[in-house]
C-alpha cells in the first residue's frame, strides 16, 4: 500500500468510529478535519545541551524584585531565569523547559513561588519559580494559548487563546497537584466569537476583560461567570489589556494603532490616544493608573498621560517591533522599563530622566514633531543568541544548510541530530549549488524554523518511503555487506532508548529483488551504527499541534517515562520500533529496450519491477547475463588445475566477473543520457526521466576502442559519439 494510503485508511477508520457518525457533506468535513488534527506525530529538536540564550524572539516578561530575578518566556520554547544584579557578569541563572511550542504568557504568583505559562503547543503549566521545574499541565485548551490574566488578591488566573475559551484557575489547587491526585475544577467563560489575543483580570479578581480579532472588548465577572458587556470601538486586533485596582477603567490597546480608555461604568470609551504609527502591541501602566507606556510595530516606546492626552514622551527606540514590557516596581515611580522584541535580546531602559520632565513640565505636546528619545542606551541588556532564519534539504535528505539572523551558515547532520559543520559568513545560495549531488531519496522528515532552531517530525505518511543503502549513507558494517536501511526507522531506534524497542540485537531480513534474482538485506532490528545526543528532546504530538509527552532521550528508559511512552507512543512508531514490522521496499515499474543507435530489433514490452533503490549496473549485468547472452565459455576456459575453487568461491567469481565486464562492455542510457552506474532508479526517474508514465530504460554495447574518461568523482565516462558493435536480433530475453 503507498505510503498516503496508510493515512487515508487510518483517518476513515476514525470517522466511521465518531459517535455520532456525520450525517451530512458539512459534518464530514469538519470531522475530516478533526481527525486531521489528532493524527500523530513524533519530532526531536537538534540544539545544544544547555541553550543559555533566547534563541527568538521573547513574547512575555515577568519580574520578580525580591529577588532580583528577570523572567523571559521565548519564542523558543524555553523559559529562562536571569539576575538583574548589574554587577554580575554572566546573568544567566537556569532555564525553564517543558513546553515544546512558542511561550506566549507567563504571570508570577504566591509572591513569586509560583509560575503559570500558557504556550502554542496548546498547554498550561504550572512551575515552581524558585527550583525551576515544571509541576504540573493543564491541557483544558484546544488551540495556542496566548494571554493570562493575574489576581493578586485572589491568586487566580485567567487563560485564554484561538480557541476563544477563557478558563479560571484558582492558583493555591494548582500546587496542590500531586501524581495520586491530579484533578482540578475549573471555570470557563464562553461568548467569544474570534481568537482571544489579550487578557486583563483586576487585582481584586472582579472584573475579567478579553480582546480578540472580533475587534471588541468583552467583559465578565470572573466570581459568576457573568457576561456585563461588550464595548466596540477599535477597528483591529486588540492585542493588549490593563485594567486598574478596582476595575472601573480599562486600557486597551490594538493593531489599529490607538490606545483606548474605557470607563466599565459607563460602558463607553472616554479618551483615545494616537500615539503611535502602527499597532500598539504591549502596555504597562503605573500604580496610580495615570501614566501609559506603549510599544509595537513602529519599535518606538512611548510615555503618554492618560489625563492630557497631548502630552508624551518617547522613552527611546527599539530595534525590532516591541512585543512585551514590564515596569521595574521596586519603587514608586518605577525606576525602569524592561523591553523584549522580536529580536533575541532584552533591554533595561531607564526612566530616571522622566521624572524630570513631568516636574518641569517640558512634555513636547506637539504630535506633529519628531520627538528626540529621553534614552539612546540601555542601561542593561540581556544578550540574545541567533536563530535559525533559513534551511535548505540537500538531496540526500540526510543534511541540511542552515542561514541564522547573523548571516551565519551552518551544515547538519539530521541522522545524528548534531551540527556538522560551521561554515561563517558566506553566500547561501552559492553554499547550496555547491553541495548539490544528483541522488534522490524520498521525504522522511519535514522541518520547523518557529522556535529558532531545527524541529524535525515524522509521520506516518513519509515513513514508508526512505530506505537508503547502509554504505551510501555512511554506515560501515563489520563484514562488509551494504543492507539496505529504513532511515526513520532506524532514526526512532535512536531517538527512543525505551526497552521495548532494544529488546533483541541487530537482525536482518532479505528480500528478492525482480530483475537480478538478488537477495537485499536490510535492517530488521536496533540500531548499531549511531546515538543521537543524549539530551535531544523529544516530543509526541498531533499534527494539529497539540503536544502529548516530551522527554529527553537519554530518559525514554525510566520507570515513568517508559509507561507514558506505552500510553503515548503511536501505533506506526511501535510497529517498526518494537514489532518489527519494517514496511517493504517501494518497487519501481520500469522498460528495458535496445537503443536505436544499436540496430537490434525492438523487443515486446515486458514491464519489469525492481527496488527503487536498484543501482544501474545491476540492470547492466541483468542486459548483460540475460539479453546480450555474450559467449561465457570463452572467459571460463578449461583449466588442468586439480586445486579447483570452492563452489561458493567460484560463484563469487563468476558474479564479480560479471559486474567487470557488464561495465566494461553494456552502458544504460535514459532519456539519451547515459547513466552512472552507480545512479539508481529513483534517482534517474527523478532526475533524468522527469516524465510521467513507467521509466523506460535503453541499452547498449560499447565499443571496445571507445574513450573511458575518469570524471571527478572517479566514475567511468564513456563518450556517446564512439562507434558501437550492432546488438544480435536474437535475444534471449
Amino acid at each position: 500500500m503507498p505510503p498516503i494510503e496508510h493515512i487515508w485508511d487510518g483517518l476513515d477508520q476514525r470517522v466511521r468510529q465518531r459517535v455520532p457518525i456525520p450525517a451530512d457533506i458539512h459534518r464530514l468535513r469538519t470531522a475530516i478535519e478533526e481527525e486531521w488534527d489528532n493524527i500523530p506525530q513524533v519530532s526531536y529538536v537538534i540544539r545544544d545541551e544547555v541553550e543559555k540564550y533566547n534563541r527568538n524572539g521573547v513574547n512575555a516578561l515577568q519580574l520578580d524584585p525580591a529577588l532580583n530575578r528577570l523572567f523571559t518566556a521565548g519564542r523558543d520554547s524555553i523559559i529562562r531565569i536571569w539576575s538583574v544584579n548589574q554587577h554580575k557578569q554572566d546573568p544567566y541563572i537556569a532555564s525553564m523547559e517543558h513546553h515544546t511550542d512558542w511561550v506566549n504568557d507567563i504571570v508570577l504568583c504566591c509572591n513569586g513561588k509560583t509560575l503559570i505559562s500558557a504556550s502554542s503547543d496548546t498547554t498550561v503549566k504550572v512551575w515552581n519559580a524558585h527550583k525551576g521545574f515544571c509541576m504540573s499541565t493543564l491541557r483544558t485548551h484546544k488551540d495556542y494559548v496566548k494571554a493570562l490574566a493575574y489576581a493578586k488578591d485572589k491568586e487566580l488566573v485567567a487563560s485564554a487563546g484561538l480557541d476563544r475559551q477563557i478558563f479560571l484557575w484558582d492558583v493555591n489547587t494548582l500546587t496542590a497537584l500531586t501524581a495520586s491526585n491530579n484533578t482540578v475544577t475549573t471555570s470557563s467563560l464562553s461568548g467569544n466569537k474570534d481568537s482571544i489575543y489579550s487578557l486583563a483580570m483586576n487585582q481584586m479578581g472582579t472584573v475579567i476583560v478579553s480582546g480578540s480579532t472580533e475587534k471588541v472588548l468583552r467583559v465578565w465577572d470572573p466570581r459568576t461567570c457573568a457576561k456585563l458587556m461588550k464595548l466596540k470601538g477599535h477597528t483591529d486586533n486588540v492585542k493588549s489589556l490593563l485594567l486598574n485596582r478596582d476595575g472601573t477603567q480599562c486600557l486597551s490597546g490594538s493593531s489599529d494603532g490607538t490606545i483606548r480608555l474605557w470607563s466599565l461604568g459607563q460602558q463607553r470609551c472616554i479618551a483615545t490616544y494616537r500615539v503611535h504609527d502602527e499597532g500598539v502591541w504591549a502596555l504597562q501602566v503605573n500604580e496610580a493608573f495615570t501614566h501609559v507606556y506603549s510599544g509595537g510595530r513602529d519599535r518606538k516606546i512611548y510615555c503618554t498621560d492618560l489625563r492630557n492626552p497631548e502630552l508624551r514622551m518617547l522613552i527611546c527606540e527599539e530595534k525590532a517591533p516591541v512585543l512585551k514590557m514590564e515596569l521595574d516596581r521596586s519603587a514608586d515611580p518605577p525606576t525602569a522599563l524592561w523591553v523584549s522584541t522580536t529580536k533575541s535580546t532584552v533591554n533595561k531602559w531607564s526612566l530616571k530622566g522622566i521624572h524630570n520632565f513631568r516636574a518641569s513640565g517640558d512634555y513636547d505636546n506637539d504630535c506633529t514633531t519628531p520627538l528626540t528619545p529621553l534614552c539612546t542606551q540601555p542601561e542593561q541588556v540581556v544578550k540574545g543568541g541567533a536563530s535559525i532564519i533559513q534551511c535548505h534539504i540537500l538531496n540526500d535528505k540526510r543534511h541540511i544548510l542552515t542561514k541564522d539572523t547573523n548571516n551565519n551558515v551552518a551544515y547538519w547532520d539530521i541522522l545524528k541530530a548534531c551540527k556538522g559543520e560551521d561554515l561563517g559568513k558566506m553566500e547561501f545560495d552559492e553554499e547550496i549549488k555547491k553541495r548539490f549531488k544528483m541522488v534522490y531519496v524520498p521525504n522522511w522528515f519535514s522541518v520547523d524554523l518557529k522556535t529558532g532552531m531545527l524541529t524535525i517530525t515524522l509521520d506516518e505518511s513519509d515513513c514508508f518511503a526512505a530506505w537508503v543503502s547502509a554504505k551510501d549513507a555512511g554506515f560501515s558494517s563489520p563484514d562488509g555487506a551494504d543492507p539496505k536501511c529504513d532511515t526513520v526507522g532506524i532514526e526512532l531506534s535512536s531517538l527512543l532508548y525505551w526497552p521495548r524497542t532494544h529488546v533483541n540485537p541487530m537482525d536482518e531480513e532479505t528480500e528478492m529483488n525482480h530483475v537480478n534474482g538478488e537477495h537485499e538485506s536490510r535492517i530488521q532490528k536496533g540500531n548499531g551504527y549511531f546515538h543521537v545526543p543524549p539530551h535531544t528532546p523529544v516530543i509526541f504530538g498531533e499534527a494539529g499541534g497539540r503536544t502529548l509527552f516530551r522527554l529527553l532521550c537519554r530518559d525514554s528508559g525510566g520507570e515513568t517515562e517508559s509507561m507514558l511512552l506505552n500510553e503515548t507512543v503511536p501505533q506506526w512508531v511501535i510497529d517498526i520500533t518494537v514489532d518489527k514490522n519494517m514496511p517493504k521496499f517501494n518497487k519501481i515499474p520500469f522498460y528495458l529496450q535496445p537503443h536505436s543507435s544499436s540496430g537490434a530489433k525492438t523487443l515486446k514490452k515486458d514491464r519489469l519491477s525492481a527496488s527503487d533503490m536498484l543501482q544501474v549496473r545491476k540492470v547492466m549485468e541483468h542486459v548483460y547475463e540475460k539479453i546480450i547472452n555474450l559467449d561465457n565459455e570463452s572467459q571460463t576456459g578449461a583449466s588442468g588445475n586439480n586445486d579447483k575453487p570452492s563452489e561458493q568461491q567460484q560463484q563469487q567469481k563468476e558474479e564479480e566477473d560479471v559486474a567487470v565486464l557488464a561495465e566494461e562492455k553494456i552502458e544504460l542510457l535514459c532519456q539519451d543520457q547515459v547513466l552512472d552506474p552507480n545512479m539508481d532508479l529513483r534517482t534517474v526517474k527523478h532526475f533524468i526521466w522527469k516524465s510521467g508514465g513507467d521509466l523506460t530504460l535503453h541499452y547498449r554495447q560499447k565499443s571496445t576502442c571507445c574513450a573511458k574518461l575518469l570524471s571527478p568523482n572517479g566514475h567511468i565516462q564513456v563518450s556517446t559519439h564512439s562507434p558501437y558493435y550492432l546488438f544480435s536480433e536474437h535475444l534471449n530475453y
